[in-house]
């Protein structure tokens, strides 16, 4: 009874003393789901918070009755509040008119906050796209860590991520997988950003999730969705001084539950050689020019589609076209110059997608999706007269060529995401059926299908620990697919958030590898029917760790990895210049990087560096190093200026010297190695007419990098010159984005 006496006493008496009220703020979105790392500022004190994982943080009121709130985060629009002393405080965010990466859906149950997920994800929002003037994605991961990029001005931009070629990346657009490969890789080139709002980046195997070819990571180019817009129409002017010129617009109209939008453009590039003027053209001798080491390049897209929205879910169909040209111009022909061989390159792509999302109850999930994707590449070759400009058909039967994919994907999920239980789920079906057909495949058509089940369980033991084991068991009708397990932790502790992962990967060879022979004057490359299945096994592991020093918010994170392969598929030299695909035996890739990101107020300031090893296989025989490592060193700095709404933004990279062994013609080691080189771009923007359009100019390729120095065993392109291409040197861009959107609560 004492007791009780002089806790009411004490209670009474502490505004008198000052004694400080403490009271926890939850910060939420309108679907009532916690905002983590959300930006709270005290106005009468100056204090800067930030909310945690569950979207809260503690306010302490000291002596005060109220306290004024200002709550920000990117995303969402910025809320002023005064709040009073209250045991539990609930504000509501309302999404801005783009959402950026509040959550992230790759290979998560339901929409999940990126600090949450179980995996290391990755995102590259729309305003580093913006600020990057990015037309493609090759533009945009030529700044990623990890991320290696190649480029055949015939097949296009490739890519290795952790020191894994192409061929083990799935590149998906809203979850769809792109189709049509070319040496493995898709043609990063080809995959244009005008409607992408993010890009969610999981490094390290997904084979459980999505299968075949995402042994070294998953990239899943999310799209753009008009926010309850009645109306809005978008436009881009895009123009460079090598002669690249692309305009597009989209435009999107929304009546109650319904949205209809349509999207296209035109990207146009003269092609470049060294030599070129920078502004203007210098006089030259008439067809002394025609050939260019960077191809002429034409691209026609184009894209609609229809949104429907349920209660808790909604029904999205899209329909996309693309259209390329490339005009491969020979130099004129010895003694007269009169005439010339020219190849052209047509690329031709269809996708269908209709993807359905319900939510069930708030904490179950079903999600189908039924894309069918068709693909065709197009080869002519014409003998040309420069004086009458006639062009006649060549007969070589390697000289024309017509080659066709096709894909379906069908793949159904259901999940729950309850925060509140111990156990949540998923079981799915992914069923990926293509077809190859032309004269370059073998018996003109070839099939293959891959339909697989997976299965896994989210386990919380404890409040700050997450376990997901889980698995798929696919058949092939090509390949016999062994059972494919994997494994992820996820431990928070304190300001410390820990990564785990151990996973089988299984990669079928592609109809390319088998069957597709790619033959003529630049490449020699011939399929091969012999080849294994590649299978692996995966470790990664990664710390973040998240802290705020006054109004500075630091966040650093240190990953590893390591990737073993077996019956690893490469390109090797057959005899001459003909090339061929062939399993090489075990294959290991290990890494380490660190990135450290410091933001205070509108300043943000990335650092960051790799350091990744190759296996070589001819230490196996020879007494070589077993790995070869390249650094890679990275720094993007960004600043705001509110009041005039302008940024500045700086984008480096250093890709370090890529080292290796090869045999020469009698086979003895020789040491093989591309150069180091470096790589900035500088953009500055500024937003005019309440933000209706953006004017960014700026340079890339402030060092002037063309080629580097390339010296290895051969190549399956001809006229390397002992070089690989890298960029078109120094050169300087405009963009303007014009944004008008009328809100039909206004």
């Amino acid at each position: 009874m004492n007791n009780s006496i002089a806790i009411t006493v004490i209670l009474m008496l502490m505004p008198f003393f000052g004694i400080s009220q403490i009271t926890t703020l939850s910060i939420l979105d309108e679907e009532k789901k916690p905002v983590p790392n959300a930006h709270i500022i005290v106005k009468e004190t100056q204090q800067f918070l930030l909310s945690d994982l569950d979207g809260k943080a503690t306010i302490n009121f000291q002596d005060k009755d109220s306290l004024t709130l200002e709550i920000s985060f990117i995303g969402f629009e910025k809320k002023t509040q005064k709040v009073a002393v209250n045991n539990r405080l609930k504000i509501i965010l309302k999404e801005d008119i783009v959402t950026l990466n509040s959550f992230v859906i790759t290979g998560q149950y339901a929409e999940n906050s990126p600090e949450k997920a179980v995996q290391k994800i990755t995102i590259i929002d729309q305003k580093k796209i913006e600020k990057m003037a990015a037309v493609n994605l090759r533009d945009v991961l030529s700044n990623e860590m990890n991320v290696r990029i190649s480029q055949d001005n015939i097949l296009g931009s490739g890519m290795n991520l952790q020191g894994m070629s192409g061929e083990n990346v799935k590149i998906l657009v809203d979850g769809v997988p792109i189709v049509g490969r070319l040496n493995g890789n898709v043609d990063l080139s080809q995959i244009n950003l005008n409607d992408v709002e993010r890009i969610e980046i999981i490094e390290g195997p997904m084979s459980v999730n999505y299968g075949t070819n995402a042994l070294a990571g998953v990239i899943n180019l999310i799209t753009k969705t008009n926010k309850g817009k009645k109306l809005n129409v978008i436009a881009n002017s895009y123009n460079e001084n090598i002669g690249q010129y692309n305009l597009d617009a989209s435009v999107s109209v929304s009546n109650n539950k319904q949205t209809l939008s349509f999207t296209g453009g035109r990207n146009y590039f003269d092609g470049w050689i060294d030599g070129d003027a920078t502004f203007g053209e210098k006089e030259r001798i008439a067809d002394s020019t025609r050939y260019k080491s960077w191809k002429p390049k034409e691209q026609f897209f184009g894209k609609a589609s229809y949104n429907y929205q349920l209660i808790g879910g909604n029904i999205k169909y899209t329909l996309g076209y693309f259209d390329e040209k490339i005009s491969n111009r020979g130099l004129p022909r010895k003694p007269y110059g009169e005439t010339t061989f020219d190849d052209y390159y047509y690329t031709k792509r269809i996708d269908n997608s209709l993807v359905i999302s319900k939510k069930i109850k708030n904490d179950k999930n079903i999600k189908a999706t039924i894309a069918y994707n068709d693909y065709k590449r197009i080869k002519n070759t014409f003998f040309k007269d420069l004086t009458t400009l006639e062009e006649i058909q060549t007969e070589n039967a390697g000289d024309q060529d017509t080659t066709k994919f096709n894909q379906w994907v069908i793949r159904s999920s259901f999940s729950t995401s309850k925060d509140s239980v111990k156990v949540n789920y998923e079981v799915g079906t992914d069923i990926n059926i293509e077809e190859a057909f032309g004269v370059r495949i073998e018996n003109s058509t070839q099939k293959m299908g891959d339909y697989a089940a997976y299965a896994s369980i989210e386990y919380r033991p404890f409040n700050n620990t997450i376990l997901r084991p889980g698995v798929r068991y696919a058949y092939n009708t090509n390949y016999q697919a062994p059972i494919t397990p994997s494994i992820n932790l996820k431990q928070t502790i304190g300001k410390f958030n820990l990564r785990a992962s151990y996973a089988r990967g299984f990669r079928a060879p592609s109809l390319k590898e088998l069957y597709f022979d790619f033959v003529d004057i630049n490449h020699n490359i011939i399929g091969n029917t012999d080849l294994k299945a590649e299978q692996s096994n995966n470790i990664n592991l990664s710390t973040n760790y998240t802290k705020l020093i006054k109004s500075y918010v630091l966040k650093m994170e240190l990953s590893t990895f390591y990737n073993q392969i077996e019956n690893l598929i490469t390109l090797a030299q057959n005899s001459g210049t003909q090339y061929s695909y062939v399993n090489i035996g075990d294959y290991e890739t290990h890494g380490i990087q660190l990135n450290n990101n410091i933001s205070f107020n509108h300043f943000k300031l990335g650092l960051g560096g790799s350091y990744i090893g190759r296996y070589n296989q001819l230490s196996e025989t020879a007494n070589i190093d077993r790995f070869s490592y390249t650094p890679e060193l990275r720094s993007n700095i960004n600043y705001e200026f509110p009041k005039p709404q302008l940024f500045v933004a700086f984008f480096y990279k250093f890709t370090g010297k890529l080292p290796g062994f090869g045999l020469d013609a009698n086979n003895e080691i020789i040491q093989t190695y591309i150069e180091s080189y470096h790589t900035a771009d500088l953009s500055i923007g500024k937003q005019f007419w309440k933000k209706r359009m953006q004017v960014t100019f700026g340079s890339k390729n402030l060092f002037d990098v063309k080629a580097v120095n390339s010296v290895a065993q051969g190549s399956a392109h001809s006229g390397s010159g002992g070089s690989s291409p890298v960029a078109m040197g120094r050169t300087y861009f405009l963009k303007m984005t014009f944004n008008f959107s009328y809100d039909k609560n206004n």
